[in-house]
């Protein structure tokens, strides 16, 4: 009896080492997966940053890649001139905000239609919402500037603006398709009671479906202003004036520094040559500038954002 014990005890333990072993090299395996796709994702951001910080002899220079010899920070300066930064981050926040009111407001409602009534061509307009989403904006952006064109608004902001406060815009079906998911799974129960309060329809969205679609409304939010802080398409094709233009379009004024540099733009060193004052570094400082803003909101609100997108229907 104690020899079957003592082999049953042996085999037993072997069966532990066993499946330890495998548990170790499966965590291996994923630790050095996830490692590998958290840098696939930073690097290009660590790229950028380390230029940003080069001197001109630097970035000629082949042996230097991850370590500048010496640190310039003027570089960020630079770009800061060279964006008009100020002006373009007030364009860039305003264009940001009323555009996200319009979505929130109108995505929200025509996705709460969707989920809740039933008329006659539902399916069909919402095949054209999903269609929406996957049609590039590049294809519409001949019939659509002539449109507004037409009524005098090129050359303002109110051709990015307008089409979100009537659930279009950047993303918008999108945003329509995501409050559809969340408004799906409320119980029918809610609206009903406020029915019998006497609440009529609109009271009952804003006061009480609205408040309760916080996660959505947030997700819709960041992806709402993180995209038109990033576009610069719709701004390229609409805004010919420098004054008016966002930060994503004004980057193009450094590119064409560092392709086509003017002779003003070389500063005169004590040894004779001459340094480029706008370069690549000025140029990776400048995305700096225009990413900046985003991360700092991201870095507050990111587990907010996150809890969001698990209770919105996007990852269903």
């Amino acid at each position: 009896m104690k020899l079957f014990q003592n082999t049953l005890s042996l085999r037993l333990n072997k069966t532990s080492v066993k499946a330890k072993g495998k548990s170790f090299f499966v965590k291996l395996f994923l630790y050095a997966l996830l490692f590998g796709v958290v840098y696939a994702f930073i690097f290009p951001f660590l790229y950028m940053v380390i230029t940003a910080m080069k001197t001109s002899s630097d970035l000629n220079d082949i042996t230097v890649n991850w370590i500048p010899r010496s640190i310039k920070f003027e570089n960020f300066t630079i770009a800061f001139r060279a964006l008009n930064y100020t002006n373009a981050l007030k364009n860039t926040l305003f264009m940001s905000v009323v555009t996200l009111i319009g979505h929130l407001i109108s995505c929200s409602m025509a996705g709460y239609a969707f989920a809740r009534y039933s008329f006659k061509g539902k399916n069909m307009l919402f095949f054209i919402v999903l269609l929406s989403i996957i049609v590039p904006i590049q294809t519409l952006i001949i019939p659509t500037y002539l449109m507004f064109s037409s009524v005098k608004l090129v050359n303002t902001a109110w051709p990015m603006i307008i089409p979100t406060f009537f659930g279009m815009g950047l993303r918008g079906g999108l945003f329509i398709f995501l409050f559809r998911q969340f408004f799906i799974g409320l119980p029918k129960e809610l609206e009903e009671a406020a029915k019998i309060d006497g609440c009529s329809f609109m009271k009952a969205f804003f006061v009480i479906v609205l408040p309760i679609a916080k996660p959505t409304l947030l997700v819709a939010s960041v992806l709402s202003v993180v995209w038109h802080w990033n576009a610069s398409f719709e701004a390229s094709i609409y805004l010919s004036s420098e004054a008016l233009k966002p930060l994503a379009s004004k980057i193009d004024v450094i590119v064409e520094y560092v392709m086509n540099p003017p002779q003003e733009l070389f500063d005169k060193m004590s040894s004779g040559s001459s340094e480029q004052v706008i370069n690549v570094a000025v140029l990776m400082a400048g995305c700096f500038l225009i990413l900046f803003p985003l991360i700092a909101i991201f870095a507050v609100i990111q587990r907010y954002f996150m809890e969001g997108m698990e209770r919105s229907g996007l990852v269903e």
